[in-house]
């Protein structure tokens, strides 16, 4: 497995594309498509917001079928909770594409993202579909992550090679994503293309698993879109002996999904809405997945551990608070908590540490808070960020 340049084109047989078409008053692109030559399989992780957007509704519907040619994607306008007519254009947008693309309006699939409760301004959608596809390339997946960030910072793509049976396979992906993050799916919008020759079913199955511990395992503020979606096409083009059962084949490709879902993520955290600190939290010793999943959970979205983070502050009390309200059963006598390799916490009670030494640790870019349990053998992992005076501004005027 090996890194190799590009994203979301990388793959044999992907074409992209991002435009400005108008949504965005900033004249920055806005309209993007990820396009497989020939129809692929198709596969797909959503949220879990009993509140959905009507192009993540109109792409849930589409993707039953196991297959789909391409993805539409704007951004600066979510296309959500504007009643029927959100469906209707989004169900507008496929049907405008396909001809273009000389395939079913049902094998395109739709993803919006930005304000909830705005219509779509279709009157610069629908003209600027043909330009849009006129300008795919192989080399336009760049361009198509662009169109599609909205508070991004960085962009957030990557692409690997590896072998199956002597065949070179490609897997590339974009991500956006920066707040109104947690694990209730996918996080963000995400769009992962490989060229690798693998049955639906378990294409299905290595994303579902994947994003559980991935993308599922990012919180920048314990939000949760209303349009967040993964999706993943695969166009059978490396010409791979088709995996069709749960070999070392199948293990393999998984293996490489969940490299690039677990790098993706980890730019997600990283680039969190005014962060300063990428922060790992661990939970250690805990006597089931539950208990770990819920302490690093809590731990992650606490506002009192990302403020004092921001503040370099080794305030290890709220560490250890939130644990006590996540749900999660545990002696808290006896647990230990670490703030990099520095002992801060020992059974549940203070130790004399380096205040310097905290310090130093906490003003690193790359923080790990590891929590020991000593009840069992289960541990968990999540990845988020400090909660800085930008984050505040960001939200608090979103809209404008």
């Amino acid at each position: 497995m090996r890194l190799i340049d590009g994203g979301v084109t990388a793959s044999e047989g992907f074409f992209a594309a991002g435009i400005s078409c108008g949504i965005k008053k900033n004249g920055k692109k806005d309209l993007a498509i990820v396009c497989s030559e020939d129809l692929a399989a198709a596969a797909g992780v959503f949220t879990t917001n009993i509140v959905k957007g009507h192009s993540l509704q109109v792409t849930m519907e589409h993707i039953k079928s196991g297959y789909a040619t391409a993805i539409v994607i704007n951004s600066g306008n979510a296309n959500a909770c504007v009643g029927e007519q959100g469906y209707r254009d989004a169900k507008e947008i496929a049907e405008l594409t396909a001809p273009y693309l000389e395939c079913m309006p049902e094998n395109i699939l739709v993803g919006s993202t930005g304000v909830i409760g705005v219509p779509l301004n279709m009157e610069v959608i629908k003209p600027a579909i043909e330009q849009l596809v006129s300008e795919m390339s192989p080399d336009g997946g760049h361009d198509a992550l662009e169109a599609i960030m909205t508070t991004d910072t960085v962009p957030k793509e990557i692409a690997i090679e590896f072998n199956i049976q002597g065949k070179p396979v490609v897997i590339g992906g974009m991500a956006k994503g920066s707040g109104m993050i947690h694990p209730q799916m996918a996080t963000l919008i995400g769009v992962i293309t490989t060229d690798i020759n693998i049955s639906r079913g378990l294409l299905q199955k290595a994303l579902s698993e994947v994003v559980s511990h991935t993308f599922n395992r990012v919180s920048i503020d314990g939000d949760t879109s209303v349009c967040d979606m993964v999706v993943i096409l695969a166009n059978g083009m490396a010409d791979n002996p088709p995996i069709i059962n749960e070999d070392k084949d199948y293990k393999r490709f998984k293996d490489a999904i969940n490299y690039v879902c677990t790098e993706l993520a980890r730019m997600i955290a990283m680039d969190g809405e005014g962060a300063t600190k990428f922060v790992e939290i661990i939970a250690e010793g805990a006597a089931s997945e539950k208990d770990a999943y819920n302490i690093v959970s809590a731990v992650a979205k606490s506002p009192l551990v990302k403020t004092a983070l921001f503040g370099e502050d080794a305030n290890w009390g709220r560490i250890l608070n939130a644990a006590g309200y996540s749900g999660a059963s545990f002696n808290p006598e006896k647990v230990d908590i670490y703030l990099g390799n520095l002992l801060v916490c020992k059974n549940g009670a203070a130790v004399a540490f380096d205040e310097a030494k905290a310090k130093s640790i906490l003003q690193q870019k790359n923080i790990v808070i590891t929590l020991k349990l000593k009840e069992g053998k289960f541990s968990d992992r999540m990845w988020t960020c400090d909660l800085s005076y930008d984050y505040v501004k960001i939200n608090g005027s979103y809209r404008t």
